[in-house]
């Protein structure tokens, strides 16, 4: 309960902080389950068909909550901690995932069972992007905490868009790659820039797209199951 004036005490803020949180993982948790078992047995690498545009987007929006709702957690703990925060963090979780409903929707209209080559390509692009001005600006933004959850999920695109299609080029129904994008989106979101740590995984991502274009077959997930 509130003090008078609307200021929540410290114990009441933690509290709202805490139960935020956990909520905000254990949907993440949840999503993970979901994912994985919506997509068990669709993973065909390159070849992969999206299927129906409502099977699509309901994978997508699992997928997009578990990957991107634990980079949340600095945003979702200093909103629970305001006086109003509380009430807010449904509303900014859901306008957050609103903008990767929409990248997905973007992703279902131009993503078709395509070759190595073009997985390559875009790999390579997708780890050059790791050194632009716009990826640090919007990963700046990002760490910021944009003040809606649309916003946040904007700065957010703008930084991981690279990841996101890398994920969609090598296998977008991938647990693997899902797995790995999951944790450079995070660590990108919750770590501050650091050259030691990202010039080296830039590099590892050109590298990869490159070792897709010259040898495809050296890339485990690449062609469907024999």
């Amino acid at each position: 309960m509130g003090v008078p004036g609307g200021i929540e005490r410290p114990a009441d803020v933690s509290t709202a902080a805490a139960v935020a949180l956990s909520a905000t993982l254990a949907l993440a948790a949840v999503c993970w389950v979901i994912s994985v078992w919506r997509m068990s047995g669709m993973a065909m690498g390159v070849a992969t068909q999206l299927g129906s545009f409502a099977f699509f987007i309901a994978v997508w929006v699992a997928m997009m909550a578990a990957m991107m709702l634990p980079g949340l957690a600095p945003v979702v703990v200093r909103r629970a901690g305001d006086w109003s925060g509380a009430r807010a963090v449904p509303l900014f979780a859901v306008s957050y995932l609103a903008v990767w409903a929409v990248v997905g929707v973007a992703v279902y209209e131009v993503d078709r069972p395509h070759g190595t080559l073009v997985a390559g390509v875009v790999t390579v692009a997708a780890g050059l992007y790791e050194f632009t001005p716009a990826k640090q600006h919007f990963r700046r933004r990002c760490r910021a905490m944009a003040g809606s959850g649309f916003g946040f999920g904007l700065c957010c695109l703008g930084s991981s868009i690279g990841l996101m299609a890398m994920l969609v080029a090598l296998g977008v129904m991938s647990i693997p790659w899902m797995v790995v994008i999951t944790v450079l989106a995070s660590v990108q979101k919750l770590l501050p820039p650091r050259a030691a740590i990202d010039v080296p995984v830039a590099l590892a991502i050109t590298g990869l797209g490159v070792l897709i274009i010259v040898a495809p077959a050296a890339v485990p997930g690449l062609a469907p199951p024999m």
